[in-house]
């Protein structure tokens, strides 16, 4: 072996040996830790609520839905999971404050905090309009950085803290038919990059993580515009196949590894790799790539109504091909509410439903 290829080879060694003693280092234990998670009572904030709960941590789970966070708890504490559920929407200032306040009286401290809670919104960019971009900026910027200010003085009092915002490979690369949705999530990952360099001296670690497409059950309660039902089938397709999509629990297992480890990035599910690198790479062939793709998705509607998955089921979907998808709106908590459901079977049998 030549003598370059050989140093080159130990020098490498080297640095990953130490790279893994530094990260084994840097280990968390969850047990008696209080983690509190937004968007906590359904999708992948209750896969994350089940790994931190098992490894015994403490759960505020906060969320915008009572009756979501009811059976929430319901079903983690009959884990013997220690849950508070509080009702808070992290768009509003105030409810933040009082929600921190809370969890601060209940256990005095709070050790991880996780900004998971989002919202999405599917269509042309002709049938978006402001409230829709306010909505997303409102959820995945302004609602994190809220609960970041509110944590940060008490986790600068302990001398440590973990932060863990969940982005998209969407806050990586813009994707067509989720403008909204792309844009908040490049402001998330901007401030989540930012505060990971300014906190580090107060020993709080922060965490961003960029997954591709998940199988949450979350496509029934995201928000479809234009051609709702085509774009819903979309959607639904592409996080139910395994080609695309990665399980939410396994999703979820990954996050909390890279949280307890203090990790700065994780990126979830080889095709979210893989696109981030052929965007890093080729820019232009990835922006050629999309132009295509934003050419063949269901051309905008001059209604700029809103429906939601549920709203929006057709022959379509579901079908045989989303099913694991689907199975997981059960595991997850992402059920219809009663009176939506209602809702929509009164308009398709007065032949008011799309």
């Amino acid at each position: 072996m030549p003598p370059l290829v050989s140093r080159l080879l130990k020098v490498s060694a080297a640095v990953i040996t130490t790279r893994a003693l530094w990260r084994r280092a840097r280990r968390s234990d969850f047990a008696g830790r209080t983690v509190v998670i937004s968007g906590g009572s359904r999708g992948l904030g209750l896969e994350m609520a089940r790994c931190f709960g098992r490894a015994g941590a403490h759960l505020a789970l906060l969320a915008r839905d009572e009756a979501e966070l009811q059976r929430a708890q319901e079903e983690l504490s009959s884990l013997d999971i220690d849950v508070l559920p509080l009702r808070c929407d992290v768009r509003n200032e105030l409810d933040v404050e009082n929600s921190i306040e809370r969890v601060i009286e209940w256990q005095g401290r709070i050790d991880v905090l996780v900004n998971n809670a989002g919202v999405i919104q599917v269509g042309p960019l002709e049938n978006m309009d402001r409230k829709d971009f306010e909505t997303a900026m409102d959820t995945h910027l302004w609602g994190p950085f809220h609960l970041i200010s509110r944590v940060i003085p008490q986790m600068k009092r302990q001398g440590q803290g973990r932060i863990v915002n969940i982005a998209s490979i969407g806050g990586k690369v813009a994707v067509p038919h989720l403008l909204p949705y792309s844009m908040s999530k490049f402001a998330l990952v901007g401030l989540s990059d930012g505060t990971r360099s300014e906190l580090a001296k107060y020993g709080i670690r922060v965490t961003t993580v960029c997954p591709g497409l998940m199988r949450t059950g979350s496509h029934v309660n995201a928000e479809f515009k234009g051609h709702h039902q085509a774009e819903f089938a979309l959607f639904s397709l592409s996080n139910a196949l395994p080609l695309f999509s990665i399980n939410a629990a396994r999703a979820a297992r990954q996050i909390v590894d890279a949280c307890r480890h203090g990790d700065s990035f994780l990126m979830i599910s080889r095709q979210a790799r893989m696109l981030h690198l052929m965007n890093a790479l080729f820019p232009n062939l990835t922006a050629d790539l999309f132009k295509v793709v934003g050419s063949v998705l269901p051309r905008s509607m001059e209604s700029k109504d809103s429906k939601t998955g549920w709203e929006s089921r057709s022959r379509l979907a579901p079908h045989w091909a989303t099913q694991l998808a689907d199975r997981a709106t059960q595991r997850n908590n992402e059920k219809v509410p009663r009176q939506r459901e209602q809702r929509t079977r009164d308009a398709q049998r007065s032949g008011l439903a799309d």
